[in-house]
C-alpha cells in the first residue's frame, strides 16, 4: 500500500471515530465532526458551560477560557505540536525525485525555539512599523484600484473580485512575486488553507500534492531568479542567508503566503458582513472613515479567521487544577476566549470601539503572535473605508457561501450589490 493511500484510509477511519464519538456527546468530536458551514460559536459556549479545562476522548483537551488561553499562548514550557500532527500532507511524498516541502509542519508558524527565533528573525523587518509605513500607500492605491474595476458591475463578488485580490497584490509584492503569477498565487494560497482541515479522501490528497509540486517548481524559479537578480523583496533576502536550507526557505515562503493572504481575506468579508448587519455601524463608517480601525478591531474579536490553535506542555504539568501528561494537546479556541464574559462586557454584541476590544486572541500571544498583524489590519480597514466610500448603498445580492474550513472562519463566496436599487436581506449575520 503506497504512503498516500495509507494516509487517506487512515484519515477515513478518524472520521469514522470522531462521527461515534460526536454521537456520544464528546465535546471535540462534536467540533471536529460539524460542517464548517454552520455557525459554530453555540458550540464553542456548550464547551464553556463544561468548565474552564473539559477533557475529550479523543485525546485532547479544550478551553474556551480567555485567561487560561493567553497563559498557555505565553508559557514557555508549552509549545507547538511535533512535525506530522497537523498537516494532511504526506511526510514520506516525493515528486520527481523530490520530497515534498510540508508548508506547515516545517514553517516557523508551528516550530519551537530555537528554530522558531532563528527563522522568524529574517523576515520580521517587513512587518515592522517602520517597514508597515512604507506600505501604507501601496496599500491604499491596490484597494481603489481594484474597486474602480468592481464599479463597473452593479454586482460582483466581494471575495474573488476584491477581499482576495488586495492581499495577494501586497503579499505577492513583498514577495517579490511577478504580476503574471498572482492568480495562482492566490489558488495555491486557498488550496492550502483548505487542506489545513484535512482532506476528505485519496482524490483530495493526491490534488493537494499536486498542487504543492506546482507551487513548489515556481518556488525554485523565483529563488534561482532572486540569486541572479536580487531585489528589496523578502525573498531575495531569504536567499541572501547562505544557512537557509530549501526546505526552510520554501515552507517559510509558503506560511507568508498563507497567513499574509488568506487571514486578511477572511478578516474582510466578515468585517463586511458585520457592517452590513449592523445599520448603525454602516451610518457612523461612512460618515468617518476613520472608524474602520475600530469595526476591524470589533471583527477581529467577534469573529476571528484564526478560530482555534493548539498547544502542548513539553513535560507533564498541572493546569486550572488538571494533571496534563507530557505531550497531551490542548486546544485552544481562540474565537471562544475572544467571547469570554470574564473579560468582555456583553461578549457577543458587535461594539467597535469597546474599551477592551484589543484584549482578544485573534492573532495569538507569545512567542508566536502573528507577525502580519499590523498589516492585516491595515488592509482591512483601508478596504472598508474605500469600499463603504464608493458603495455607501452597498447590499448582499444572493447567498454567502462559507469556506470548507473549521480552523479559518470565512466567506468563500459573497455575492453584493453595489447600488440600493433594490433591498437585499443579509442571510448570515454574525451571531
Amino acid at each position: 500500500m503506497s504512503s498516500v493511500v495509507k494516509n487517506a484510509t487512515l484519515l477515513f477511519l478518524g472520521r469514522s471515530v470522531v462521527r461515534l464519538q460526536a454521537l456520544l456527546g464528546d465535546p471535540a468530536a462534536r467540533l471536529f465532526g460539524m460542517s464548517p458551514s454552520r455557525d459554530p460559536y453555540p458550540a464553542y459556549e456548550a464547551v464553556r458551560a463544561r468548565g474552564t479545562l473539559v477533557k475529550s476522548r479523543m485525546g485532547l483537551y479544550l478551553t474556551a477560557s480567555h485567561e487560561l488561553c493567553l497563559d498557555l499562548l505565553k508559557r514557555p514550557d508549552f509549545g507547538t505540536l511535533p512535525a506530522g500532527a497537523l498537516s494532511p500532507v504526506d511526510s514520506n511524498a516525493h515528486v520527481d525525485g523530490r520530497r515534498l516541502v510540508n508548508p506547515v509542519e516545517e514553517s516557523f508558524l508551528v516550530r519551537n525555539p530555537p528554530d522558531h527565533t532563528r527563522l522568524r528573525r529574517l523576515v520580521a523587518p517587513w512587518f515592522t512599523p517602520k517597514g508597515l509605513r512604507a506600505q501604507a500607500a501601496t496599500v491604499e492605491r491596490v484597494v481603489e484600484e481594484y474597486l474602480d474595476d468592481a464599479a463597473r458591475h452593479s454586482t460582483f463578488d466581494l471575495v474573488g473580485d476584491f477581499a482576495a485580490r488586495v492581499p495577494i497584490q501586497v503579499i505577492a509584492d513583498l514577495l517579490g512575486v511577478p504580476g503574471a503569477d498572482h492568480q495562482a498565487f492566490a489558488r495555491w494560497g486557498s488550496a492550502l488553507v483548505n487542506a489545513l482541515d484535512g482532506v476528505r479522501d485519496l482524490g483530495e490528497m493526491r490534488a493537494l500534492h499536486r498542487g504543492l509540486r506546482e507551487f513548489e517548481a515556481f518556488l525554485d524559479d523565483l529563488v534561482e531568479h532572486r540569486r541572479r537578480e536580487p531585489g528589496d523583496d523578502i525573498v531575495s533576502a531569504l536567499v541572501a542567508h547562505d544557512d537557509l536550507t530549501r526546505e526552510d526557505l520554501i515552507a517559510t515562503t509558503e506560511l507568508l503566503l498563507v497567513a499574509g493572504f488568506e487571514t486578511t481575506v477572511n478578516l474582510i468579508g466578515n468585517a463586511v458582513l458585520a457592517v452590513l448587519a449592523h445599520p448603525r455601524v454602516r451610518e457612523r463608517l461612512i460618515d468617518d472613515p476613520a472608524y474602520a480601525d475600530a469595526v476591524i478591531e470589533e471583527t477581529l474579536r467577534l469573529d476571528p479567521p484564526v478560530q482555534y490553535t493548539v498547544r502542548i506542555p513539553f513535560k507533564s504539568t498541572r493546569v486550572a487544577g488538571t494533571w496534563i501528561p507530557k505531550g497531551t494537546p490542548i486546544m485552544l479556541m481562540l474565537a471562544a476566549a475572544n467571547r469570554d464574559p470574564a473579560v468582555f462586557a456583553d461578549p457577543h454584541r458587535f461594539e467597535p470601539g469597546r474599551p477592551d476590544g484589543r484584549e482578544h486572541l485573534a492573532f495569538s500571544s507569545g512567542i508566536h503572535y502573528c507577525l502580519g498583524a499590523g498589516l492585516a489590519r491595515m488592509e482591512g480597514a483601508a478596504a472598508l473605508r474605500g469600499l463603504f466610500g464608493r458603495f455607501p448603498d452597498l447590499r448582499a445580492a444572493g447567498r454567502v457561501r462559507r469556506r470548507p474550513s473549521r480552523v479559518i472562519r470565512g466567506a468563500a463566496r459573497f455575492p453584493v450589490h453595489t447600488g440600493a436599487a433594490r433591498h437585499h436581506t443579509i442571510v448570515e449575520t454574525i451571531s
